[in-house]
């Protein structure tokens, strides 16, 4: 309500008052003071409501100033925010591509631990069976030794004869030497060598009696001396395997290629 407002009910009385008799009223200085009164209540009213509206346009400054300054502090908070978010962004990213370095790095250290295992285990002396034997050799070796039996069983003689003798040159003390004189004179003899095949066996048969297939080798020696028409020859080493090893499976197709023999005339 305003000053006006509240000051009408007084003017109302002042006003009813000067309409009464005179004889009713207050007399004329009186009335002055009344209406002076009135006026300076009404003056103060109105500089109370001035101060009270002066008062609240301050409050109200102060409130739009700290709202103003809330309203900065957020702004400037809300870029912090997107400036640690993007930070964060950015350390992820990095996290991530550390992740990946560091997986690149491992699998590199794993392959390069499986190569080097692998590459070990090729030196490592590896354990071999042969003709009932049992040695250790090198991978190398042993990997030489198969593709030269690999190419008597495929019928290439040729390359066997060559591959079993590169074999003796490179690897002179192997423990697979019996083996592969037995198999470089049974190259010989597939090729239809027969002359170097006579040579391969009884090289081998008097290198190594005791191995299981010097019986084998003396047969395979009568039969290459047959092939060169040496029946004496031929009846000669099938009686020595029949002395040496009767009871070999060897001896006993000895005996018959021996009865197929032609005979030999008798010497003077």
């Amino acid at each position: 309500m305003g000053p006006l407002r509240r000051a009408a009910p007084w003017l109302l009385a002042g006003a009813a008052a000067l309409a009464l008799p005179a004889h009713a009223l207050f007399d004329d200085e009186e009335a002055r003071k009344a209406i002076v009164d009135l006026r300076g209540r009404v003056d103060a009213n109105d500089q109370a409501a001035k101060a009270r509206a002066a008062e609240l346009a301050a409050v109200n400054a102060q409130l739009l100033e700290q709202l103003t300054a809330l309203r900065r502090s957020l702004l400037e908070l809300n870029n912090q925010l997107e400036a640690v978010r993007g930070e964060l962004a950015r350390l992820r990213g990095d996290d991530e591509q550390i992740a990946r370095q560091l997986a690149e790095v491992q699998r590199a250290q794993r392959d390069a631990g499986q190569a080097l295992v692998e590459r070990l285990r090729k030196l490592e002396p590896v354990k071999v069976s042969v003709d009932g034997t049992e040695f250790s050799v090198d991978p190398a070796e042993k990997a030489a030794y198969d593709e030269a039996i690999a190419t008597i069983r495929g019928g290439e003689f040729d390359k066997a004869v060559a591959a079993l003798a590169a074999f003796q040159r490179r690897f002179p003390g192997s423990p697979y030497g019996d083996s592969v004189r037995f198999w470089h004179g049974n190259a010989l003899y597939g090729k239809r060598d027969h002359k170097g095949a006579i040579e391969a066996f009884r090289a081998f048969v008097a290198a190594a009696p005791q191995h299981p297939r010097a019986p084998e080798a003396l047969l395979a020696l009568a039969n290459s001396q047959a092939e060169m028409k040496d029946a004496r020859a031929a009846r000669a080493t099938l009686d020595e395997l029949l002395k040496t090893y009767p009871q070999s499976e060897a001896a006993q197709a000895g005996l018959q290629r021996l009865a197929a023999l032609p005979a030999t005339p008798a010497r003077r």
